[in-house]
């Protein structure tokens, strides 16, 4: 089989994991870079041997390229990924899949028309504690999953916010905690828990004002499948103490992951210090599985490097559903209801009331959901 002719859009600091990952994937053929940075873009390209561009749609038709991973800021996903699919190529969207839903929307509309797959990376799927989750609710293990909670209490610096242009800004951004750090685990309880019949959400910006976003949000939801959940979001504890996601069934027992540690991590600039695990695992008969897990996956974790190999996990995915014409794991669909999920928290500081679903696409369109101005 001929490899799959790869290039990426954007070259900041998570473009460089993709492209390592591109690099190690025995069907890919890394071969482009485009980016409007011309001073960037020269440097990355030449990091990884590969064609520069400022185009996108001249770099998929003249390198005839298969696939494209989007790297840009959140709120410019949308126009390089279009171009992408009506040039030919598969694309594969950085987390969030964009700042607002109406963008979602024009991407999956000409991922229809086109015929070309579309997914968002959310790689922490990958993570072999939230693969046990998953497995022991499909299971049905813990019964139905009746009380889903989110735990985010990390921490940013100004340094952090200093080191893109772009961070920290409603209108380079898209918005702070929720759109930049909280995507994981919102994609993680949505998996678990099922679609979303309602919300009511709050955000505030505690103790960075140097900056315009939200550094802390929480919310209350209810599933569609009758269950609740309880989400806290936070970039203002310092030092940083942990991200955990539990479940708990209505047989009474529970399951979880601690995703991260409190220590602050920057894609493509740090490293994660900890490895995930399971910190809660109540299932009768497998109350001590957890432990011997947690010392075998501890020792595979201090081998590889993290930060690449679950992202390569994921492009493996998007590669392996080209080819056996499958959905891959994280569907553009299944990213939509990641920013739907905090597009519905903005909306309902904004309004000061619950939130139903589905959310209307335009209503935030003026006002950002609320943001600018929030």
């Amino acid at each position: 089989m001929d490899k799959f002719k790869t290039g990426i859009v954007g070259c900041g600091k998570v473009a460089h994991l993709h492209a390592k990952a591109l690099k190690n994937i025995d069907e890919s053929l890394f071969v482009a870079v485009a980016s409007r940075s011309e001073s960037n873009r020269y440097v990355f390209a030449s990091t990884y041997d590969v064609k520069v561009y400022m185009d996108v749609s001249e770099m998929v038709t003249s390198e005839k390229l298969d696939m494209v991973i989007i790297c840009t800021p959140h709120p410019y996903h949308k126009e390089p990924a279009i171009d992408a699919m009506k040039s030919g190529a598969h694309v594969l969207i950085e987390k969030p899949m964009a700042a607002c839903l109406a963008d979602c929307d024009e991407m999956i509309s000409m991922s229809k028309t086109t015929g070309k797959l579309l997914g968002v990376v959310s790689q922490r799927r990958f993570y072999e504690p939230c693969v046990r989750i998953k497995k022991a609710i499909d299971e049905q293990k813990i019964g139905k999953p009746v009380l889903g909670v989110v735990y985010m209490l990390s921490w940013r610096d100004e340094a952090y916010y200093l080191s893109d242009p772009w961070r920290g800004k409603w209108k380079e951004e898209g918005g702070g905690v929720l759109v930049n750090q909280a995507p994981h685990q919102l994609d993680l309880l949505q998996w678990f828990m099922g679609d979303i019949e309602e919300l009511y959400g709050v955000w505030r910006n505690f103790n960075h004002p140097y900056i315009e976003v939200d550094d802390t949000a929480a919310a209350i939801i209810k599933f569609k499948q009758g269950g609740i959940g309880n989400i806290i979001m936070s970039n203002s504890q310092n030092p940083g103490i942990y991200t955990k996601v539990h479940i708990h069934g209505d047989k009474g027992y529970s399951v979880g992951v601690q995703t991260d540690t409190g220590s602050m991590f920057v894609a493509g600039m740090t490293g994660i210090l900890e490895a995930p695990y399971n910190d809660i695992w109540t299932i009768p008969g497998e109350e001590r599985y957890p432990e011997r897990w947690r010392e075998k996956e501890n020792a595979f974790f201090r081998e590889i490097n993290s930060m690449e190999y679950y992202i390569q996990l994921q492009v493996d995915d998007f590669i392996s559903a080209i080819i056996n014409k499958r959905k891959p794991m994280i569907s553009a669909e299944e990213g939509r209801k990641t920013v739907e999920l905090f597009t519905a928290i903005y909306r309902s500081q904004r309004d000061n009331s619950p939130v139903k679903w589905p959310l209307n696409p335009e209503s935030g369109r003026r006002d950002f959901d609320g943001r600018i101005g929030g």
